[in-house]
């Protein structure tokens, strides 16, 4: 709760979501970042799902955090139902093995708020190999070096009516259901900015489902096919 002289006490509600399973080792880290927020308000949702580790006795060790167990199965159903529990009037990401810089939430909704016509932004993210982990297959080695824009749910701030108009996450991929929805809000002309700093750390380690997943290459392609029909029906009513 934030105090009466907090000067950010006026400021909209932000929903950070972290959807988590058997993320024991990594958990705390990642709500510590968010804690270490300058930004207020903001409220903490973990989806768990059906961890059989020591997950939701972390999650519930944190008194601002909101436990909520996944009745369905999925990573974009474990996103979706964060989406619905969420009470903020922004919505932000954050992978139970990754973290934020402290100035992340501060940034962005900022940012939004001067800026009303923008409906969501993302920002630039720096990766680390975890300590005692190898490169794992299908991650490119030279994104270690330097900064890069991330298009990444971690990176995101949305408003939450921006998924009523486009949709939330698509529960027909398990993998690259972030990439689907980047390209829904692109073909739909989405007003959108990117951050020029980094402001999410993403730690690389051998059990990152999205770079392990055999089936990342066609679930690429099945998005990439369904953005032509959207183009080609979008044209088709333009004429």
């Amino acid at each position: 709760m934030v105090a009466e002289n907090n000067p950010n006490k006026n400021l909209p509600l932000v929903s950070v979501i972290i959807v988590v399973k058997n993320g024991e080792r990594y958990l705390t880290r990642a709500i510590e970042s968010i804690l270490a927020q300058t930004y207020e308000p903001y409220e903490i949702i973990v989806v768990d799902g059906q961890s059989i580790d020591n997950t939701e006795n972390i999650a519930k060790s944190f008194q601002q955090v909101r436990y909520v167990r996944q009745t369905t199965q999925g990573i974009a159903d474990a996103y979706n139902q964060g989406i619905d529990s969420a009470r903020g009037e922004f919505i932000a990401f954050l992978s139970h093995d990754d973290t934020w810089t402290p100035n992340k939430l501060s940034t962005q909704v900022s940012y939004m708020i001067q800026h009303p016509e923008i409906q969501y932004t993302v920002a630039k993210v720096k990766f680390f190999l975890e300590e005692g982990h190898s490169i794992p297959p299908g991650f490119r080695p030279e994104l270690l070096e330097g900064e890069h824009i991330g298009c990444i749910m971690e990176t995101l701030v949305a408003r939450k009516t921006l998924f009523e108009a486009i949709g939330k996450l698509n529960p027909e991929f398990t993998v690259a259901e972030d990439v689907d929805w980047f390209s829904r809000a692109k073909d739909n002309n989405i007003s959108m900015t990117v951050m020029a700093e980094v402001l999410l750390h993403k730690h690389i380690h051998n059990t990152n489902l999205s770079l392990n997943s055999a089936v990342n290459n066609q679930n690429l392609l099945k998005i990439m096919k369904q953005s032509i029909e959207r183009k080609r029906h979008q044209k088709l009513e333009k004429e």
